[in-house]
C-alpha cells in the first residue's frame, strides 16, 4: 500500500497521531464499561466522532480519501465535537472566569476551523494559522486539565484526563495532514 507522504517525519507524526488516539479512545470505551453508560454522558457520542477523525486519518494517509473530503468531513467532525463538549453541554467548571475563557476560546476554535478549513482555496493558508488551531485546542484542553486537577478527586480522574487530550491529539494529527497539503 502507497502512502501519501513519504518523509519518515510526515509518517511518524500521523500513525502516532492515530495511534495515541486510539489508545485513548479505547480508554474511555473501557471507561464506559466499567463505570456504565450513565456515568458516561455524551462520552459515547463523542468517541463515534473521534473514531470517525482516526478512520478518515488512516484512510488519508493510504490514498484512500480525496485531501478534499478529508478538509470537509474531518473539520465537521472536530467542530460537532466542539460544540458538543465546549459549547452546547460545557462541563461546570470551578470559576466563572475559568467557565467564561473556555467557551470564548472554543467559539474561536469553530471560527477559526469555519475559516481555514471550510473555505475553497484553504490550500493558501500559512502553516503558521493551521498550527494555532492546534495551540488553541491545547489550550482548552490545559484549562479543563486545570479544572479536573483542583476539584475531581476519585476514581473517574484518570478517565477524565484521557478524554479532555483526545480532541487535541486529534487535531494535531489534522494539522500535521494539512501542513503537507499548504502551497
Amino acid at each position: 500500500m502507497e502512502t501519501r507522504f513519504k518523509k519518515k517525519a510526515d509518517i511518524f507524526n500521523v500513525v502516532m497521531t492515530a495511534v495515541s488516539a486510539m489508545l485513548s479512545v479505547g480508554v474511555l470505551i473501557y471507561a464506559v464499561t466499567l463505570f456504565g453508560i450513565y456515568e458516561a454522558g455524551e462520552e459515547i457520542i463523542l468517541n463515534m466522532f473521534y473514531v470517525a477523525c482516526i478512520v478518515m486519518m488512516w484512510m488519508y494517509f493510504f490514498n484512500r480519501l480525496s485531501t478534499q473530503r478529508f478538509n470537509y468531513w474531518s473539520s465537521v467532525c472536530v467542530g460537532v465535537t466542539i460544540l458538543l463538549r465546549d459549547i452546547l453541554f460545557p462541563p461546570p467548571l470551578a470559576t466563572y472566569g475559568l467557565q467564561l475563557a473556555c467557551l470564548t476560546l472554543s467559539v474561536y476554535l469553530i471560527l477559526m476551523l469555519t475559516y481555514f478549513y471550510a473555505r475553497k482555496d484553504w490550500k493558501s493558508y500559512s502553516k503558521a494559522n493551521l498550527w494555532f488551531i492546534f495551540i488553541v485546542d491545547v489550550i482548552i484542553a490545559a484549562l479543563y486539565n486545570y479544572d479536573i486537577m483542583i476539584e475531581e478527586t476519585g476514581e473517574l480522574k484518570p478517565y477524565l484526563m484521557t478524554e479532555i487530550w483526545i480532541r487535541p491529539t486529534i487535531t494535531y494529527g489534522l494539522v500535521a495532514c494539512f501542513v503537507k497539503e499548504t502551497e
